[in-house]
């Protein structure tokens, strides 16, 4: 994964820092904090521009978010309680949790989604929720972007400040792959895990 990170940045530039950030809110086990602080280190050797790197990472974060925010808005509350009502317990998420995740939402208002851009696993996740219980477009957009820009900004000046060193970054970044593929794995397997447990309980 290292070496596709490197190459891509090296290879396209902004674009490639965009379509990496792009892809990680896509797909989230594709972490930020491997590509961000490459480019960091590009812009130091001015291959880019820091602040060109910073934007094209904000705006491939932004708009990934917006393919799940704009996706569970418009399948919308109703129609997704129902469907976890019918089949929620076969892909272990069911309507108690829609509930919980509302209530969070609701609870903690617009820091859920700020503070969520800076928490690794959920970054992407808490789109979901945010887009099912209609939170106001404008709210989601501005937090999302002031949360993902101090995150983003922060990793890459990482990478900047860093520079000569990359070589030791980049020697314990690697082992540091899997590990986060496999706690990935196992945050997608936990409400799995939870609703198998609950149907024992009521069982």
């Amino acid at each position: 994964m290292i070496n596709w990170i490197t190459d891509t940045i090296a290879n396209m530039g902004l674009a490639g820092v965009f379509f990496l950030m792009f892809a990680e809110n896509v797909f989230p086990p594709i972490p930020s904090e491997m590509i961000m602080p490459f480019a960091g280190f590009s812009a130091a050797r001015g291959q880019m521009s820091l602040v060109g790197a910073i934007i094209a990472g904000v705006l491939g974060t932004v708009i990934g978010n917006a393919i799940w925010f704009e996706g569970a808005r418009a399948f919308g509350l109703r129609r997704t309680r129902a469907l976890l009502a019918r089949f929620g317990k076969y892909i272990g998420i069911e309507e108690q949790d829609l509930d919980e995740a509302q209530a969070t939402l609701q609870r903690m208002g617009p820091w859920a989604v700020f503070l969520g851009r800076m928490m690794p696993g959920i970054r992407t996740l808490i789109s979901v929720p945010a887009g099912i219980i209609e939170m106001p477009r404008l709210q989601f957009y501005v937090l999302t972007t002031l949360g993902s820009s101090l995150w983003i900004a922060a990793l890459t000046l990482i990478g900047w400040w860093l520079e000569d060193r990359f070589g030791v970054v980049e020697t314990w970044l690697e082992p540091l792959s899997k590990p986060l593929l496999v706690l990935m794995a196992l945050v997608c397997l936990w409400p799995i895990f939870h609703a198998w447990r609950r149907r024992r309980r009521k069982g």
